[in-house]
């Protein structure tokens, strides 16, 4: 049924007395308004004077006085050219206008609030992906730890890991990859890096290998055929032959090995030597005929290193698998005995 209005012809002052908003004309014919105009403190405010419908009341709520409110209400009213709030013998009461955006209002600023309030993390509803670049002998180390925790503690998080650290440091920038275990001298500006656990050399042949039942010097061990584990890393990550590639060593060109899997397999065949983290070293002489040594020679320590991106730093979610891949890494060098964390360190001029 078509509703018409027919609108007589009368003198403007009587024209002007007709209710705010009533010429829906007039409305359709307003331009939109201009969202950054809006002062969201007038939303809050009627929020509250659309709850209490009370002008001190609801400055009480907010914690306002009762002239700033009023001030908010008439600024509310040109707003939205509405009266929102009409004084009737019971008190204030909301037109139409008002009552729809008493509807809405909880909604919309309840949205507004999450984005702008830090929201508190449940790990156990964490539903997502999370994949690390970590080399598989240092996968070997912390992944027997860290997996029982995380599903325990977030059943839904899937870990990916990624063996090969080539440009570990531009996937992190990237978002290609969220987090990077290996060594790395210094952390560039924009990255943040967390110690996860020191290591010492050791080197592993097969246990009846020629050399063990002579002195082990470091002329015997120089004689040598070496094999390493090949990084492919250019970020300075991996590099566990960096102590033995400086020594002035006969046999000047290793043979690289693509991984922690195959390398144990050939050393226990072959008359090669390799030297790896001690903690690798004793875990794959458990399951190989393996020998562990110690080198006859004063190689620095191992370092192994959390890395990430600035991007990620402040993201509650990372934060917390960060805090949890620590913890893993204590466990397996002090096998479940608690102490300190490390520090998360930034190499950053600005910081």
């Amino acid at each position: 049924m078509l509703e018409y209005a027919f609108t007589p012809t009368a003198p403007a002052s009587q024209a002007q007395q007709a209710p705010v908003g009533d010429d829906r004309q007039s409305a359709l014919q307003r331009p939109a308004m201009n969202l950054a105009s809006v002062d969201l403190n007038l939303l809050v405010a009627l929020e509250a004077l659309l709850q209490f419908r009370n002008v001190t009341h609801a400055a009480q709520h907010i914690g306002q006085s009762q002239p700033a409110m009023s001030r908010a209400l008439a600024r509310l009213r040109g707003m939205f050219n509405d009266d929102l709030l009409v004084r009737t013998s019971t008190g204030l009461a909301p037109t139409p206008r008002g009552e729809r955006l008493a509807a809405l209002l909880p909604s919309v600023l309840g949205a507004i609030r999450e984005i702008v309030t830090s929201r508190s993390f449940a790990p156990g509803e964490w539903r997502s992906k999370v994949t690390m670049a970590m080399p598989d002998h240092q996968a070997l180390v912390l992944l027997p730890r860290l997996l029982p925790r995380l599903r325990e503690r977030a059943p839904h998080l899937d870990v990916v890991t990624d063996p090969l650290l080539a440009g570990a440091l531009r996937r992190l920038e990237q978002g290609e990859i969220d987090l990077a275990v290996g060594q790395i001298g210094e952390t560039p500006p924009g990255y943040f890096r967390r110690s996860l656990y020191a290591d010492r050399f050791a080197c592993l042949l097969r246990r009846d290998h020629p050399a063990l039942a002579r002195r082990w010097t470091i002329e015997s061990f120089s004689t040598l055929r070496h094999a390493v584990i090949a990084s492919g890393s250019e970020d300075g990550f991996g590099q566990v032959y960096d102590g033995l590639a400086k020594l002035d060593l006969p046999d000047r060109d290793p043979i690289l090995v693509p991984n922690m899997l195959t390398a144990p397999a050939m050393i226990a065949e072959t008359d090669l030597v390799l030297t790896v983290p001690h903690r690798v070293a004793t875990r794959v002489a458990a399951m190989l005929p393996l020998a562990v040594v110690e080198p006859p020679l004063e190689l620095p320590p191992y370092e192994v290193a959390l890395i990430w991106h600035e991007r990620r730093h402040r993201d509650p979610d990372h934060s917390w698998l960060r805090t949890e891949i620590a913890a893993a890494a204590l466990a397996a060098v002090h096998g479940g005995r608690r102490s300190a964390g490390p520090m998360e360190l930034r190499s950053d001029p600005a910081s």
